[in-house]
């Protein structure tokens, strides 16, 4: 197995967590050396708290970790395509490279609807690698919307 589908595979690990917990099941971990140092996933239903996407609970982890905010040898792989917030976490925190699942057409900020980590002239770049395990990503995806939606349709009805 590639490294890059072995990295991926633990972020989706991390997106099934999610899953099970009813949050948007994403998932992301964080390498350095080959190894990781951080895995995350959304929290946002249990903490009720906006920011506590994948990603930035990884950053955090990291950032312990390592006893630094500067990430600048270290990649992340997340299952889906990271938002303006979470792009913005990525150029600070100095991450070297991203590898994404699947892209978010409605709020992804690495390609999708912009591109913060290298359409504008900040003072980091970060790489980015996508559609890494891009039909198991988007699977678990569209299997949580459909659920999520088939849930509420029950819920109408019952009224």
């Amino acid at each position: 197995m590639q490294t890059v589908e072995k990295f991926m595979k633990e972020a989706l690990k991390q997106a099934k967590k999610a899953y099970e917990k009813k949050e948007i099941p994403v998932g992301a971990v964080i390498v350095k050396n080959n190894k990781i140092i951080a895995r995350a996933y959304n929290k946002k239903e249990e903490t009720q708290n906006a920011i506590q996407h994948a990603e930035i609970i990884a950053l955090q982890k990291a950032s312990r970790k390592l006893n630094s905010w500067r990430l600048t040898d270290c990649e992340m792989y997340v299952t889906l395509e990271p938002c303006s917030m979470c792009a913005g976490a990525l150029i600070q925190a100095r991450i070297k490279k991203v590898y994404i699942g699947t892209m978010d057409e409605k709020t992804g900020s690495c390609g999708s609807v912009l591109n913060l980590l290298e359409d504008y002239t900040f003072n980091h770049k970060v790489e980015i690698e996508t559609g890494i395990m891009q039909k198991q990503c988007e699977k678990l995806l569209k299997q949580f919307f459909k659920e999520l939606r088939n849930n509420k349709s029950i819920k109408n009805k019952e009224k």
